[in-house]
């Protein structure tokens, strides 16, 4: 009897699985450093140690010395040594930098150690408060700061890493708080502190797009203290280097300007001129002020109507930077708008011809040696008729009797000029001085003989 043996098929052996684990991605690099087909070599780790090093140095870098004569607390090799791992750290964030962005735990760190050591309480002023009537006419004295060789590392990080990151990293570490405190320390008396704190808040206004309004209304803020909260005497350290950074910023407003920026000039700008340490500041807040007469010559009206609102009395010093802003601003203008700026203009400056200060006269008069101010008046129809009459008066009055030899013959060149562009005008203008010094004469000599008949009168009685 035959059985009918059943054929067994063993079944096939399942096939493998594809690992996607990360050993076997590893795995498929050759052992001659070459990839197999369809796959990509994946970037290597994170150098974790090399971030924790280097947040240990930064956590070194947090005590704060004062570098005072009476610390005896802090030892000179101590100093020496923070500042040598300031230096690591520089150079480490420089390094970095060029590679690769900063790690997050990295930037935290680096951003904590800057605010430790820069956001201080700025020791009292080195010199003291004049006196409301005090006169100085002097640039402030500089003041340096000892701490300096610590600070000076501390602001080259800081610029490193601003420098280094991304505008996107860079917003998740410096808020607003950190951009207070570092406009506070424009007040520094160290200039090196400024300018070194200048050139990083600049670069964190332009990294920073979206705090650029709450970084302008800060530094309005900081300007208008100047002009309203600060005391007399009290020195302006920090507006040039504000005023600085403001130029750049108006040089690149898109025309026509928008509202804030206006109000930003008549509200702060043309204010500053009415404080006593204009001078100190005057040639970046005159920069300001002339981009925006550049930018919109409509505006030149109020600007100028501004400067001779805070017109000086007794400030000779400041009454030349004005005669000096004024032309600069008259020299950008068209004729149309010359025209209805020469008299209130050219009246304030025949006055200056007439000052007793030298110093005053002689930059008013040499107002008539600008080409383009010539230009303007003699060729604009009608400014020579309104303008001229007034400085007939200053010029003759000089040659009459100004105590300064080197006036009078600035004064003879400048009549000699004006003979020249309008004979006729000028002639005119002087006899009609000659006729309105006689009738003043007569009717001093009438009222004269008045009060002596009353003298007399009464004396009889």
């Amino acid at each position: 009897m035959g059985a009918a043996v059943a054929e067994v098929v063993a079944p096939k052996p399942a096939a493998k699985r594809r690992s996607t684990t990360l050993r076997f991605l590893f795995e498929l690099e050759k052992p001659d450093g070459g990839l197999l087909p369809g796959t990509a070599k994946l970037p290597p780790p994170s150098p974790e140690p090399e971030a924790d090093s280097l947040i240990d140095k930064i956590a070194a870098c947090h005590r704060v010395f004062t570098f005072a004569a009476n610390a005896g607390d802090e030892r000179e090799d101590e100093r020496d040594a923070k500042r040598e791992r300031l230096v690591e750290v520089l150079g480490a964030v420089r390094s970095a930098g060029t590679k690769r962005p900063l790690d997050h735990r990295v930037m935290a760190a680096l951003v904590k150690m800057v605010a430790a050591n820069l956001f201080r309480s700025l020791p009292p002023s080195a010199y003291p408060p004049l006196p409301p009537d005090g006169l100085d006419e002097e640039a402030p004295v500089m003041s340096l700061s000892p701490s300096w060789p610590h600070l000076q590392v501390v602001y080259d990080i800081l610029l490193s890493v601003v420098t280094a990151t991304d505008a996107k990293a860079l917003r998740n570490h410096v808020d607003r708080p950190f951009l207070s405190a570092l406009l506070s320390l424009f007040a520094s008396e160290d200039p090196r502190e400024r300018d070194r704190l200048k050139t990083a808040y600049h670069q964190l206004y332009s990294k920073l797009t979206c705090e650029r309004a709450f970084m302008r209304r800060s530094m309005a803020a900081a300007l208008l203290r100047f002009v309203y909260e600060a005391p007399a005497g009290e020195r302006h350290c920090g507006a040039a280097e504000l005023l600085e950074i403001c130029g750049s910023i108006i040089n690149g407003f898109a025309v026509p300007l928008k509202e804030e920026h206006r109000v930003f000039l008549k509200r702060v700008l043309l204010p500053l001129h009415r404080t006593r340490w204009a001078h100190t500041y005057h040639r970046q807040l005159a920069y300001c002020v002339l981009q925006f007469v550049h930018k919109e010559q409509g505006l030149a009206g109020e600007v100028v109507t501004g400067i001779l609102r805070h017109w000086p009395v007794t400030n000779c010093q400041k009454e030349v930077l004005l005669i000096e802003e004024l032309e600069e601003i008259l020299e950008v203008l068209d004729p149309k708008q010359f025209q209805n700026l020469a008299v209130p203009v050219c009246s304030r400056i025949a006055r200056c011809v007439s000052s007793c200060s030298s110093q005053v006269a002689e930059r008013a008069l040499y107002v008539w040696n600008n080409e383009r101010f010539l230009e303007l008046a003699t060729t604009s129809p009608g400014v020579m008729e309104k303008i001229l009459p007034s400085f007939v008066a200053s010029v003759e009055g000089n040659l009459e009797g100004h105590w300064s030899k080197c006036v009078q013959q600035v004064t003879a060149s400048v009549k000699a000029l004006l003979e020249q562009v309008a004979p006729d005008l000028y002639a005119r203008c002087a006899d009609d001085l000659a006729a309105r010094r006689s009738e003043a004469e007569a009717a001093a000599a009438v009222r004269d003989a008045r009060w002596r008949k009353l003298e007399a009168a009464a004396a009889t009685k």
